[in-house]
């Protein structure tokens, strides 16, 4: 595939901005600098961050074994997914395809670049309709958009479907694995050299515990990854950010722990939630959240935001009528949330 080909002509004869930081590489401490109209009084935070991250890459490709060159980061997922559709979608020209129901941010970052959204909805299994989506593709299709594990089902995407979408979709597929940390399957990073129309997004937001620094991150060919960095904010990572985000991947171990505790909680609440009447149904997850069916979506999202208690009611989306989200909190909230719903 010619991802040349892809990408918007104003996009690849872009001149990008060149900061003092991109300027000058150096950065040893014992030098004066004098060229970024900075405030010179030392407080942590006077200086600018590093615009290429590279201790924090240098870190994840040590932990997720791809080289930094193949790595973008972005303030949260959102920076990373807007950056993909102005890269590649020409406003009022090209298209993007989405598998409702999934992520959001997916068609309103169309709608503000101006890109039309087509949607294809995913089976009554909540598996991509591969047949379908490449008839619904146009010579405009730039992008698909594939949420594996997906928000709001919980399901990840058979591997044998993503990999036929992978060679026979003639544009990028973003591959959004936002809760493949709480899945048994493989990342599709681990085969990123395989496909050079595959993008992969991950975030630190959920099974890291850092949504509150919006940090996303890219997994991408060198090709993808170069034209990403001309487009992107010069320094999209503030400084505290990069900071803690290093200091958190320093926890691994106290990460897995973690995930540990929320796959067990998970797989409780699913027991508990099997025997209640209303429920009428509790569809598989591999991610830190379970979709399940009830009989009155509305009515026990009231009962349980009245007894404190806030969900997501997905009722709306389709696939999801009378569907409620569950996030697995900490045990006491877990229990919480069961003796709620057996109270109800």
């Amino acid at each position: 595939m010619n991802i040349q080909s892809l990408i918007r002509p104003s996009i690849q004869t872009l001149k990008p901005y060149s900061s003092a930081r991109d300027e000058f590489k150096g950065l040893k401490e014992d030098m004066t600098f004098l060229d970024a109209n900075e405030n010179p009084f030392n407080n942590g935070v006077n200086r600018y961050p590093d615009p290429h991250q590279k201790e924090l890459k240098q870190k994840l490709s040590r932990l997720k074994g791809i080289p930094s060159e193949n790595i973008l980061l972005g303030n949260g997922s959102d920076e990373v997914l807007d950056l993909l559709v102005r890269m590649f979608c020409e406003p009022n020209k090209d298209n993007i395809i989405i598998l409702p129901p999934t992520y959001g941010m997916y068609e309103v970052l169309a709608n503000v670049n101006a890109v039309e959204t087509i949607a294809v909805e995913l089976s009554e299994t909540f598996q991509p309709k591969v047949a379908q989506i490449l008839n619904a593709s146009t010579d405009g299709s730039k992008i698909l958009f594939l949420c594996s594990p997906n928000n709001p089902t919980g399901n990840s995407f058979n591997k044998g479907e993503v990999e036929e979408l992978l060679n026979k979709f003639r544009g990028i597929v973003v591959i959004d694995e936002a809760y493949i940390d709480f899945s048994e399957q493989e990342s599709w990073s681990k085969r990123l050299q395989e496909f050079p129309n595959l993008v992969i997004t991950q975030t630190l937001s959920k099974a890291y515990g850092m949504a509150g620094i919006r940090l996303g991150i890219c997994y991408a060919s060198i090709e993808i990854i170069s034209v990403l960095n001309k487009i992107k904010p010069p320094y999209n990572i503030n400084e505290l950010t990069q900071k803690k985000a290093i200091q958190q991947l320093n926890l691994s171990n106290l990460v897995t722990e973690q995930i540990e505790t929320l796959l067990k909680e998970r797989q409780l609440i699913i027991e508990e939630l099997t025997s209640l009447e209303f429920i009428k149904k509790v569809y598989p997850s591999d991610a830190n959240f379970i979709l399940i069916k009830v009989d009155d979506a509305n009515r026990r999202y009231n009962q349980l935001m009245q007894k404190g208690i806030i969900i997501r009611n997905r009722t709306n989306q389709p696939l999801c009528k009378n569907c409620l989200r569950l996030t697995i909190g900490t045990n006491k909230e877990n229990q919480q949330l069961i003796s709620v719903l057996k109270s109800i």
